[in-house]
């Protein structure tokens, strides 16, 4: 997902048309004028402004959580889930105007089945079988603290979780240390580069333990890797400033060798941050330290508006970035190891257009199957067959009707053809990414209520899900919930 928080409102639609589109997406106010010499209604209010004969509104709420964390007091920005204890999670956000960021880790295991938790401003309705009594929130292991504006990204280390990293629109990255519990930390080490961090990624590489990238809103990319040293507790290994506008977005190649982002600029960097391409002489660039390099010089590659998006495939052959106007392109990348070649790398191997609006987030679906998951500012989902010429397999043109779609993520289990999708709307949804061409059918398994959204400041602005059994969300409405969410 883009880290940038504009990206997560619905801004106004782009319906520019494009000559190379392979699909043309459809097309998709009343204005009430008052009287003013009308006479109020009888009922409208008593000659005290009314406060004595004030309507209440009850609002209808569903909530289908089976716990809930809301200690946050303002929007949760980004979550990130431990990644040997799927149970603790992280969560950051902001406090509220002039108030900094704040950041929690919790237990997500529900205590027990209770009464549904009813978030600040809703009335619970009896009708609808809801009491009253609320349900107490998970309590916090442990505080994220000492950011100055809005913790905005959170990554644990790989390949044991060993360190929770923050970072803010401070600029500022946090590392502490994490028990092997998961349940303690340590503040390590803080440092600042740049003005505001974008995004987060832990890297995957088995021989770099313990290293995460950043994207920086001045287009720089950074590499740390953190270690248990007092004197040097995060090293820099790598940092790139060719990116001439914000770094939207980044990707690790599945072995952790290569790292992709992408940028507001429109511009799509793979860089090589452990020099394995430039022994192999596979790199371009002053010190050889890319890959591929493509930007709006070349007009096939063009996005007018930028790119706010990127994945690499599960096999690690090419990269897919999405941007503005539902532009999504396909680019070849070199093959390294002992076998060593440049192979597609660089070239264009696709170009598509199936959404309307911006492509907000994507995701690949695990081996044997070989679908790329969009999701779209338009509020739609398409699914694209990588291995049949990237045709549309299905596209779900109201996923999250007319609000983002934040992020897409197949699920581990249940052989990798469930998808998970959340957005502005409020809700998670699940959805059976198998089956024909045909789009009418959307494939929805299961959806999830509990946030606020419809326009009601409460969309959904992140999830983890670990093996997909357990969905717990960054609420914009300042709440976690957690979803029980069986694979069978």
């Amino acid at each position: 997902m883009s880290s940038s928080k504009q990206h997560h409102e619905d801004p106004a639609k782009d319906h520019s048309e494009d000559e190379d589109e392979i699909l043309n997406p459809d097309d998709v106010a009343e204005e009430i004028d008052e009287d003013e010499d009308e006479d109020a209604a009888m009922d409208s209010g008593s000659e005290n402004g009314g406060d004595d004969d004030q309507i209440m509104q009850e609002l209808q709420f569903q909530n289908d959580s089976a716990a809930h964390f809301d200690l946050h007091q303002d929007s949760i920005f980004t979550i990130a889930q431990h990644p040997v204890l799927p149970n603790i999670v992280a969560t950051g956000g902001s406090e509220g105007d002039d108030a900094g960021g704040l950041g929690y880790v919790f237990d997500t295991t529900p205590a027990e089945k209770d009464t549904p938790v009813l978030p600040p401003g809703w009335q619970s309705d009896p009708s609808q079988g809801q009491q009253q009594q609320e349900r107490k929130g998970q309590d916090a292991l442990f505080k994220i603290e000492g950011h100055t504006d809005s913790i905005n990204a959170l990554a644990y280390t790989l390949p044991k979780g060993e360190f929770l990293i923050s970072g803010g629109l401070d600029g500022k990255v946090r590392a502490y240390m994490s028990a092997k519990d998961g349940r303690q930390y340590r503040f390590l080490a803080e440092v600042q580069e740049v003005e505001e961090v974008n995004w987060l990624l832990a890297c995957p590489n088995p021989d770099y333990l313990n290293t995460f990238a950043l994207g920086a809103n001045d287009g720089s990319v950074w590499v740390y890797t953190a270690v248990r040293d007092k004197n040097a507790p995060l090293q820099i290994v790598q940092s790139y400033f060719l990116h001439t506008d914000s770094c939207t977005a980044g990707a690790w190649s599945p072995d952790g060798k290569l790292l992709a982002t992408v940028s507001e600029d429109g511009s799509l960097y793979v860089w090589d941050v452990f020099g394995e391409a430039a022994t192999a002489g596979l790199t371009q660039g002053e010190g050889g330290a890319y890959v591929v390099n493509l930007s709006a010089v070349d007009q096939r590659f063009a996005v007018e508006g930028g790119l706010f998006s990127v994945a690499i495939s599960p096999n690690g052959s090419f990269v897919v970035v999405g941007g503005a106007g539902g532009s999504i392109k396909v680019v070849g990348l070199p093959r390294l190891g002992a076998d060593a070649t440049a192979g597609q790398a660089g070239q264009i191997l696709a170009d598509l257009q199936a959404q309307s609006d911006g492509i907000e987030t994507l995701a690949f679906s695990p081996p044997p199957l070989t679908l790329l998951a969009a999701g779209s500012v338009d509020g739609s989902i398409a699914l694209f067959d990588t291995a049949h010429r990237f045709a549309v397999r299905r596209h779900i043109k109201e996923a999250h009707e007319d609000f983002t779609v934040v992020k897409v993520e197949f699920a581990k289990g249940a052989g990798g053809c469930l998808l998970t999708s959340c957005g502005m709307d409020g809700v998670v949804r699940r959805w059976d990414a198998r089956g024909g061409s045909n789009l009418a059918n959307s494939g929805l398994v299961q959806e999830w209520k509990g946030h606020r959204g419809d326009g009601e400041g409460g969309g959904v602005l992140g999830f983890v899900q670990g093996d997909g059994s357990r969905i717990v969300t960054a609420g914009d409405d300042s709440v976690s919930l957690v979803f029980d969410a069986p694979l069978a």
